[in-house]
C-alpha cells in the first residue's frame, strides 16, 4: 500500500513570506555554482517583500509544504507577459507559471515535476489550452529540464530590457506524474484531495 504523502500544496499566506526569500536566496546562490546569470540581479530588501504579498494577496502564489509545514516549494501564476507574448498566441488560452523554486532539501523527491503537472491540471479546469514559461534566455540547462518535462519551444524574444524571453507552452491537462500527484492543503493539518486542483481559490482571467 502506498505511503500517505508526506508533502501537499497549499495557497500561501503572509506568514511564509521570510521562507520564500530564504528560497529565492538559496535559489540565486546555486544558480551561481551552475555556471548561469539567470537571477543574478538579486531580490532583497523590501521591494522583494512586496511583491511576494501582492502575489499572496492576489491569491496567485502556493507553497508545497511538508509535514511540520515547513516551506519545501513555491510556485505563482500571473497575467501574461506583454513583452514576450502577443495577441496573436491568443494569451487568454494559458496559463502563465512564475517563480517555480524548489528548496535544495527536497531535490529528487520530483517537487517541480509534480508542480507543474498541478498547474497544468488547473489550467486544464479553467479550460485553458496552455501552460506558459518564459524562462532566462542563457539558462540552456533550464530550458532542457522544461523540455523533457513536455514543453515545446515556441520562440525566443530579446527586448533590451529584459533577460528573460525563452518562449515555451505544454498543453493543459498533460501529466508526468500521474502516480504521484501533489495533495491540495485546505488549510493547515487538513489535506485535500489529490484527484483534483480544488480548494484554492483560481485566478480571474
Amino acid at each position: 500500500m502506498k505511503s500517505a504523502p508526506t508533502e501537499y500544496l497549499r495557497p500561501a499566506a503572509a506568514k511564509d513570506v521570510p521562507a520564500l526569500l530564504a528560497l529565492r536566496t538559496e535559489a540565486e546562490g546555486w544558480l551561481r555554482t551552475k555556471g548561469t546569470d539567470q537571477w543574478s540581479d538579486a531580490e532583497t530588501g523590501e521591494r522583494a517583500i512586496a511583491k511576494w504579498r501582492a502575489s499572496i494577496d492576489e491569491g496567485r502564489a502556493w507553497v508545497v509544504v511538508g509535514e511540520h509545514d515547513e516551506v519545501l516549494a513555491t510556485v505563482s501564476r500571473g497575467p501574461v507577459d506583454r513583452d514576450f507574448w502577443k495577441d496573436s498566441d491568443r494569451p487568454e488560452a494559458a496559463l502563465y507559471l512564475y517563480k517555480l523554486i524548489v528548496a535544495r532539501e527536497a531535490s529528487g523527491r520530483h517537487l517541480g515535476t509534480r508542480v507543474i503537472d498541478w498547474m497544468s491540471r488547473l489550467a486544464a479546469l479553467e479550460g485553458r489550452s496552455w501552460v506558459r514559461i518564459d524562462t532566462w534566455r542563457t539558462n540552456t540547462g533550464l530550458h532542457a529540464y522544461y523540455e523533457r518535462l513536455g514543453f515545446q519551444h515556441v520562440r525566443t524574444e530579446a527586448p533590451s530590457h529584459r533577460r528573460s524571453g525563452w518562449l515555451a507552452q505544454r498543453p493543459a491537462g498533460e501529466v508526468t506524474m500521474p502516480d504521484d500527484l501533489l495533495p491540495v492543503g485546505l488549510r493547515q493539518g487538513q489535506h485535500g484531495d489529490a484527484a483534483a486542483p480544488v480548494g484554492v481559490p483560481l485566478q480571474r482571467r
